[in-house]
């Protein structure tokens, strides 16, 4: 936004009450309130207080319904600079002709006839009768947001951009501001809002807060507010049902508000939706149904169903195709339909209802729904956003279209529906160019859009429109000097072709019958060339209007030659892309001349002067002039890496002009020129610098994009990139920094979005049209407000005389064409390459005239005479030139080879794919063998191998491998053996395989061991506990064996039958019988019922399937090895055949012609018989392919160059001819040879033989004779013997065929069922999941109740305790009273009465409870009606006291048994209350099960009905069965029927059984019979043995009895005795015991030695203890003669020791305290002696005494002296 002072300082009110901005980072954002205070005029800005108490309560002002603002004080005007004179009215807006269509919900319909959108910094509302405009300009000039309607209309919200926007609320139709909400958010509104009642406003901002808001607007007060997202959000909506309900939608997300009240106050609570596995969509468009689900759309067309922030169901259309064909736009909820608009072009509606109800039916997620209606509004149509007026009470709607257009539609779906009607097109986007007409008042304009539109902007219409297949770039209004009448335009597309289009008015044609224009303009398109390959980026005429260029992204400048056609002149490069065009002025060149002429006189007449005024000084002149001093460099200028670009720019003067720059560089106008020697340098390497730059106030970061001058350059206008329109007045036609001072500015166009892109002036400088990249155009007029209806019509140009007879200008429609230079480049290519090939004709000719006149030489040479012809080596000039050329040949044999690697390896890689794909995959290939003398043959069956999946079926039915019992059990037996007969061993890094025995030896080796290392102690207890362990194991057994024995008589009483025992297996026979015996249903009967083994699924089909197949594989396979070793045995009877012809043919030689017999003919093999042949080749066969094919293609071009031929005529090759006629052609003649050469050599020998000879010869002919019949009698055979074989083999073939037939009818509907089954699959699937789950429930539910009733029991048996309890207490208690107690009565009324504060106490926490209860209350009250009545009376009697003459024990025995009696009580209390709980439990369990039964069968029933229903889609299917005319039996009155459909089909085997079925059933009813009369006889039988055994039992048992009786006096119980037999405890317990005592006894010994080392350690402690005993005698020795010294020398030193005797005292002293530590320490180690040679278990204890008492004993030798101290006779 500019910065503009008077656009914020407007003459506004104060600021209006909002809450203090803070930013809010929490979903839950806590209310923020705002008071209006004092007058309305000034209001202040106050937070709630914290405590009420401590501050007084302010009053609440309310804003009056009557208060408007005022609109002059609010909008935003222009800015002109102070004191500059600028009229504040320089330039008025006069119309708005663009629409900024691809802003989201930018149409408003207000009323039947006016339409509000959003245009740059206005909010335009459209007249639909009158097509007039009114305007609301924003206040802050920022922009513009959003605008929004109030529900009644009354008002409107229209929410601004800038910092610190308003959003304010104007009221309709009088447009006065009525409310301004400020403090909503930082930068710019989005989107807002009213809720259904209009009470509140919710508005959402854009980056960086986004903040929803949530407005009491009449107030001007925020109610609630909170961060709606961290990223883009487009929309924000009440619910229509429930006001407390907001959703936002966004970039990547949707959010579900709700305005919650909480003990802290009323709260805005948001839940983000999560999209679970669907992916993330922008999310545009959304609705509230009204029971709180939402419904949304999706980028990629679908609908979503939110329900509780997560996504319920996503809805799609049939086939899971999208409900529209990309995002979905806008969704309205209308009269119980659902309404989406999409963006492509369609309006669909649906069901309400039906989508609210939707539901997932798969783990898909998605449902297929199909829409009520549909509308497709046109084609290229984009719709964005819809409102609906009500009009003649006919809702009509008028449609949002992206693509330039506003619709009117109607959406009632009947036969009187109109169709939609396009009211207004506009430029969709960003306007690329525009241009004015130079005579006229006409307005030409192009976008991306592909379109041209011209306006007339005195009459405020759209005159004409055309549509080409690209987008326009640039567009120029050809001056009138190319066309006078001012209708030429020249258009620039972004494919690089230029149009010339002719504007005209249509009534000045001719008037042809019958046509009648409507349009008061009419575009036609004149020429169209393409002189460049990228978008025109530039168009600019020449002054005089001769030369046209053209300017591109492709860094070229195309010049056209102007006339009734254009013609290219040529064209130029420039460094970069093109952004502007501008002709120099046309004085440039004189101008230029006439400069550097001046300068040079300039500095010619500088330099006399200075030379004049040297010599008047008296100075030398020196030839070369002083060096000036050097200047200190200044500092390195700022180079942007990537250049800013050049805006805009113009001519100043010849060679001068002004830029403006962008990026780094805004913020300045630079001034440049072009170099004296540019035309000598590279524009590349050219380093030029501005030489003026005038700085431009506000434009650092919004450059001028575009510059216009108009008034004769009086006013320069500037386009900013902010959409301002800047105007400076200029003085003098030089610019300077004082001209560019003082300014006037006005915001036009979208802050955001909307930089100026052109700005032009019309033809009489009377108004200004800007466009921008918001799509909008805007028309001003210049100082003359008063003029504009002055001419109420533009005058458009007339059209061309010949027009309608002209023919339509070809159009460049491909975008890939070639541009004007690559045509050329074409051309010239072809006419190059057109004169190579003439050259190379010409050579060739002169090479062929050689070539003949060579073999002409040749022909000459081969007619002379033999020694007069040339060698043919002679020919040759030189043999080097041969050589050269083989060597050359060679290299390109090899080149060529080379080139063709690649593709001879991708043939060969393609071959390989061929074969991997037709060829490997068959198993057979159809092989055809052919009788030898018959026509007849047999081929083999094609079959593909089989697939891996139908071995897996074949292998593993089941999903698990089958294999026979006995292989699976010796398949197991040897793992289990191996594995328990080897281990591994492993030592170190080794790891070594043990065997069986080598371990048992191992273990052997251990115990060997371990015995060995035991002793006799140990190995005696050992066998002590074998001995127990055998004595426990034959008590275990005999244990085992009573317990078995014990088992087995209870099982044998428990399987002893009832009296009504009936065998189960007959039962279910019985129950199988009556089910299924006489039941005669066929499947297609309404009662017929599937059986669950009967049931069928997709396993059991497929594997159906696979098995059939795997069964038809196989019979195929047999029967082609069969004939595959048919055609081994042809191949091995032809070669035997061939031996016997080569037999014969020897044989033959030796007989006359006459007397041979015709030799046989050799069978071979046709091509079909070894088709395995066709893939073998080699280059032989490769050539003459080659050769059959290039005469096949002459042949054929012979035939369609003569079209009588029909067939052509080719010669057969060996393959078609008769396999037999080669050895006819063959063999006679090689023996017609012979026999020639033989006659000639009897002809010279010409010797008659002798008769012996003759003899000879005879029996030779004999026998040969014998052996031609013979061999042909043999060959006969084989052919004979072979075609029978291959007779057989058919027929066999033909019988195959049938079965394979009809396999392969089974199979189809075999796989027609596995159809069916995969359609039914899911529904079957979700019945049977039903029916487990409802299984599964009813499972738990009686578990609960088994449960429940087990408790109720137990609490049943706890309350018959307690009452046998309080039995027993009352028992005890009369027994305690006696007989005639004469306190009875007294003591009963103790026992009987109540403590009412304990049980107040007690059973005060638990009221509820009791409430609960009452019905059990009720009935203990009514049991316990004595107690009651003995509690009425306590109040005479005074139980605390005993009375006189009773037993104080009695009383207090009394006393106890009440507090007993009342814990029984309450204990009986609480249980009765728990069962009375469970009864309730177990009555609400039953009837839960109740239901879960219910539920059961019928989810049981449905699954059997779908079952059925399954089963008679299965009926349906036709099922081939071929018969034969005598397996039909079906016959109505002798005849056959035509209608079949009553009959059934029945195989033989079928028949034949049913009929033996009959027989065998009554043979079986006389068997079971018999059976059951030999049962009855085995009963009787069985009753009176059971008789005969009991009395034998009884008889045994009484023996037994006596028995024990005389043994051991009384009946004793066996079992006891043997189970006791041993007392196996008391073994134990020895056993432990010597356990203990070999232990103890390891101990002693461990101690010993621990002794014995304590004494050696002793020993030597003494040893050293005598040896420093010895050296203290020593000392002592020493001491006592050095004391004797003293003595002698005592009485000479007595006076010199008088002084220390202080210290001989102090230093005895110390060697006395030290004696007495070594003493003390000498008795220790004397008692530690003593203990070490004790033998008593105390030692360490005493050890352990001594060492905490005297610590470690150290003993040392002591000093000299300290001798003295030690052995005084005090211490011995």
């Amino acid at each position: 936004m500019e910065a503009s002072p008077e656009e914020s300082k407007t003459g506004l009110p104060e600021e209006s009450p909002a809450a203090e901005e803070q930013e809010v980072d929490q979903v839950e954002a806590d209310t923020e309130s705002a008071d209006a205070e004092g007058d309305l005029e000034e209001h202040d800005n106050t937070e709630e207080p914290l405590e009420e108490e401590k501050k007084p309560e302010k009053v609440e002002k309310k804003i009056s319904e009557t208060f408007f603002y005022n609109y002059e004080d609010l909008y935003s005007r222009p800015f002109v600079t102070e004191d500059s004179g600028i009229p504040i009215n320089l330039l008025t807006l006069q119309y708005s002709f663009g629409y900024d269509c691809t802003r989201n919900a930018n149409l408003l319909v207000m009323d039947n006839e006016t339409l509000m959108y959003i245009a740059g910094n206005q909010v335009v509302l459209l007249d639909l009768k009158t097509k007039s405009q009114s305007y609301v300009r924003s206040s802050g000039g920022g922009g513009i947001g959003f605008i929004t309607a109030h529900p009644t209309k009354q008002y409107f919200a229209v929410g601004e951009k800038g910092e610190k926007p308003n959003l304010i609320v104007y009221e309709y139709p009088s447009l006065r501001p009525y409310r301004i909400l400020q403090g909503g958010t930082e930068k710019a509104y989005v989107f807002g809002d009213f809720n259904n009642a209009g009470t509140l406003l919710a508005s959402v901002g854009s980056s960086p807060d986004y903040m929803l808001t949530i407005w009491d607007w009449k107030q001007e007060k925020i109610m609630l507010r909170s961060k709606a997202f961290s990223q883009d959000v487009y929309k924000v909506t009440f619910s229509a049902d429930n006001e407390e309900q907001l959703t936002t939608c966004g970039s990547g997300h949707i959010r579900f508000w709700k305005m919650a009240l909480t003990f802290t106050g009323l709260k805005l609570q948001g839940a983000l939706g999560r999209f679970g596995k669907r992916a993330v969509s922008d999310i545009i468009g959304y609705v509230e149904l009204p029971d709180g689900k939402v419904v949304s759309g999706t980028e990629w067309g679908n609908l979503l169903l939110w329900e509780g922030g997560l996504i319920k169901v996503e809805i799609c259309r049939a086939g899971h195709n999208p409900c529209h064909n990309g995002p979905i736009s806008h969704l309205v909820l209308e009269e119980g339909e659902l309404i989406t608009v999409g963006q492509d072009g369609f309006i669909r509606v649906w069901n309400s209802d039906t989508v609210d109800a939707a539901d997932s039916v798969d783990d898909t997620g998605l449902l297929e729904l199909e829409p009520m209606n549909e509308l497709q509004v046109g084609k290229n149509v984009s719709l964005n956003y819809m409102s609906k007026v009500n009009d003649c009470e006919q809702p009509v709607w008028y449609a949002q279209d992206s693509n330039g257009a506003i619709w009117k539609l109607d959406l009632t779906f009947s036969n009187m529906t109109q169709d939609p009607e396009k009211l207004y097109t506009f430029h969709s986007g960003r306007i690329e160019a525009m241009s004015v007409s130079p005579t006229t008042y006409l307005l030409a304009t192009t976008a991306l859009d592909r379109s041209v539109h011209i306006y007339d902007f005195i009459s405020n219409n759209q005159l004409s429109k055309i549509k080409f297949k690209q987008g326009g770039t640039a567009l120029t209004w050809a001056p009138s000097v190319v066309n006078p009448k001012g209708g030429l335009i020249a258009v620039g597309f972004e494919d690089g072709v230029v149009r010339i289009i002719e504007v005209y008015d249509p009534k000045g044609l001719p008037v042809v019958a019958g046509r009648t224009d409507a349009e008061s303009a009419r575009i036609n398109l004149k020429q169209a060339f393409k002189p460049h390959a990228t978008a025109v980026t530039a168009l600019a005429y020449e002054q005089n209007g001769d030369v046209l260029a053209t300017g591109s992204k492709d860094k070229t400048v195309f010049f056209f030659a102007v006339g009734d056609k254009y013609e290219p002149i040529g064209f130029i490069c420039v460094p970069g892309p093109v952004q502007a065009l501008q002709w120099s002025p046309p004085t440039h060149l004189e101008e230029e001349i006439a400069r550097r002429e001046k300068k040079k006189q300039e500095k010619e007449k500088a330099k006399l002067e200075w030379i004049k005024q040297q010599k008047e000084m008296g100075k030398e002149i020196e030839e070369e002039p002083e060096e000036e001093p050097e200047e200190e460099p200044l500092p390195p200028l700022y180079i942007p890496e990537e250049p800013s670009p050049i805006l805009c720019g113009f001519y100043s003067a010849p060679g001068k002009f002004w830029l403006s720059l962008g990026g780094y560089d805004s913020g300045f106008l630079y001034h440049c020129e072009f170099s004296s020697n540019d035309h000598q340098e590279d524009p590349e390497k050219r380093q030029d610098e501005p030489f003026e730059v005038i700085p431009i106030e506000d434009t650092d970061n919004n450059p001028i994009h575009c510059i216009c001058f108009c008034t004769s350059r009086q006013l320069m206008v500037c386009g900013m990139q902010n959409g301002a329109l800047r105007v400076y007045p200029l003085q003098d036609e030089d610019l300077s920094a004082d001209t560019l001072k003082e300014y006037w500015s006005l915001n036009v166009h979208d802050n955001d979005c909307g930089q100026i892109q052109g700005i032009c002036s019309s033809y009489d400088d009377r108004f200004l049209i800007t466009c921008g990249g918001d799509g909008n155009i805007f028309s001003f007029n210049i100082l003359s407000p008063e003029d504009i209806h002055r001419e109420q019509k533009a005058k458009i140009p007339s059209p061309r005389s010949g027009l309608e007879k002209e023919k339509a200008a070809e159009d460049i429609e491909d975008p890939d064409a070639f541009n004007i230079e690559e045509v050329k480049q074409k051309k010239e290519y072809e006419r190059i390459m057109k004169e190579a090939e003439e050259k190379k004709r010409k050579k060739r000719e002169e090479l062929i005239a050689l070539r003949q006149e060579f073999l002409v030489l040749l022909q000459k040479n081969q007619e002379l005479p033999k020694h007069m012809q040339l060698d043919r080596t002679e020919f040759e000039m030189d043999h080097r030139i041969f050589e050269e050329l083989n060597r050359q040949t060679a290299q390109r044999i090899q080149l060529v080879q080379k080139e063709l690697a690649w593709e001879e390896e991708k043939h060969l890689i393609g071959l390989q794919k061929l074969k991997n794909q037709f060829r490997d995959s068959l198993e057979f290939d159809t092989v055809v063998v052919r009788a030898i003398q018959s026509n007849h043959q047999i081929s083999t069956y094609r079959l593909l191998a089989m697939s891996e999946k139908f071995y897996q079926h074949k292998e593993c039915p089941s999903g698990k491998k089958s294999f026979p019992k006995g292989s699976c059990k010796q398949a197991s037996e040897p793992e289990t053996v191996r594995e328990t007969s080897y281990n591994w061993r492993t030592n170190g890094d080794h790891l070594s395989l043990i065997s069986p025995d080598a371990r048992i030896l191992e273990g052997e080796a251990e115990k060997l061991k371990t015995l060995e290392a035991q002793k006799p102690t140990a190995r005696y207890i050992k066998s002590k506990h074998e001995q127990i362990r055998r004595m426990v194991e034959k008590s275990d057994e005999m244990k085992a064996k009573i317990i078995k024995r014990k088992a087995e008589w209870d099982e044998l009483y428990r399987s002893k039958p009832s009296v009504d025992y009936e065998d189960p297996k007959v039962v279910e026979d019985i129950r199988e019988a009556r089910e299924n015996m006489g039941c005669y249903k066929l499947k297609t009967a309404t009662n017929y019922r599937v059986s669950e083994h009967e049931h069928l699924n997709i396993e059991k089909k497929v594997m159906q399937l696979t098995s059939l197949e795997v069964l038809i594989h196989k019979r195929k396979t047999n029967m082609n090895k069969e004939i595959m070793s048919l055609r081994e045995l042809k191949i091995s009877v032809i070669d035997e055949i061939k031996c016997l012809v080569q037999e014969l043919k020897s044989i033959q030689e030796a007989l006359d012609l006459s007397e041979r017999l015709p030799l046989p003919l050799i069978p071979q093999l046709h091509p079909d018989e070894v088709p395995e042949k066709k893939f073998e080749y080699d280059r032989d066969i490769l050539l003459n392919f080659k050769e059959e094919q290039e005469a096949k293609a002459k042949l054929q071009e012979e035939l369609e160059g003569s079209p009588s031929s029909t067939e052509p005529l080719q010669a057969p090759s060996i393959n078609e001819t008769d396999p037999t006629a080669e050895p006819a052609d063959v063999c006679p003649m090689e023996v017609a040879s012979s026999v020639t050469k033989q006659q000639k050599v009897f002809e010279i020998e010409k010797a008659e033989p002798t008769e012996m000879e003759l003899e000879i010869l005879k029996k030779e002919k004999i026998k040969n004779l014998y052996l031609q019949e013979t061999l042909i009698k043999k060959i006969n055979a084989l052919v004979i013997n072979f075609d029978a074989e291959l007779r057989i083999l058919r027929h066999k073939k033909l019988k195959l065929d049938m079965q394979m037939k009809s396999a392969d009818l089974h199979y189809i509907t075999c796989y027609e069922e596995l159809l069916i089954l995969r359609k039914l699959e899911k529904h079957e699937n979700l019945l049977q999941d039903r029916v487990n789950t409802l299984i599964s429930e009813q499972e738990a539910v009686q578990s609960e109740l088994n449960s429940c009733l087990a408790q109720m029991e137990e609490r049943k048996c706890e309350i018959v305790r307690l009452q046998e309890c309080e039995k027993a207490l009352y028992a005890t208690f009369q027994a305690s009273l006696g007989e005639n107690n004469e306190f009875a009565h007294f003591l009963t009324k103790v026992l009987k009465k109540k403590i009412k504060c304990m049980e107040n106490q007690e059973d005060g926490r638990e009221a509820d409870e009791n409430d609960e209860n009452e019905e059990e209350n009720d009935e203990e009250s009514s049991s316990g009606t004595d107690e009651e009545n003995s509690g009425s009376e306590d109040e005479f009697f005074d139980d605390s006291v005993c009375p006189q003459n009773c037993s104080e024990a009695l009383y207090q025995n009394t006393i106890e048994l009440r507090h007993k009696r009342l814990d029984i009580k309450k204990a009986l209390t609480e249980e009765k209350k728990d069962a009375a709980k469970l009864r309730k439990t177990y009555n609400a369990l039953a009837e839960k099960a109740k239901a879960v039964e219910t539920s059961l069968g019928t989810a049981e029933r449905e699954l059997e009905t779908f079952q059925w229903e399954k089963q008679q889609r299965m009926n349906d299917l036709y099922v081939v069965v071929p018969l034969k005319l005598h397996q039909v039996e079906y016959l109505v009155n002798g005849e056959m029927p035509s209608d079949f459909s009553q009959a059934l089909v029945f195989t033989n085997h079928s028949l034949e059984y049913l009929q033996k079925r009959v027989v065998d059933l009554r043979n079986e009813k006389k068997m079971q019979r018999e059976i059951y009369r030999k049962a009855q006889e085995q009963h009787k039988q069985l009753i009176q043995d059971k008789k005969a055994m009991e009395i034998e039992i009884r008889r045994l048992e009484e023996k037994c009895n006596d028995l024990m009786m005389k043994k051991f006096g009384r009946l004793v119980d066996f079992e006891a005795v043997q189970a006791r037999s041993a007392n196996i405890r008391v073994a134990e317990l020895e056993v432990q015991m010597m356990e203990k005592e070999y232990v103890h006894s390891q101990e002693l010994k461990e101690w010993k030695e621990r002794i014995s080392g304590l004494q050696q350690q002793l020993m030597k402690l003494t040893k050293e203890n005598t040896s420093k005993l010895q050296q203290l005698n020593r000392f002592y020795l020493e001491k006592h003669q050095l004391e004797t010294k003293l003595d002698s020398l005592k009485n000479d030193l007595g006076l010199e020791l008088q002084g220390i005797h202080s210290t001989d005292i102090k230093e005895k002293a110390r060697l006395a305290s030290r004696l007495k530590d070594t003493a003390h320490g000498a008795a220790l180690l004397r008692e530690e002696i003593n203990l070490l040679s004790r033998k008593d278990g105390c030692l360490i204890d005493k050890l352990m005494h001594l060492s905490r008492k005297g610590g470690f004993v150290l003993i040392q030798p002591p000093s000299p002296e300290d001798l003295d101290t030690w052995f005084s006779p005090k211490k011995q």
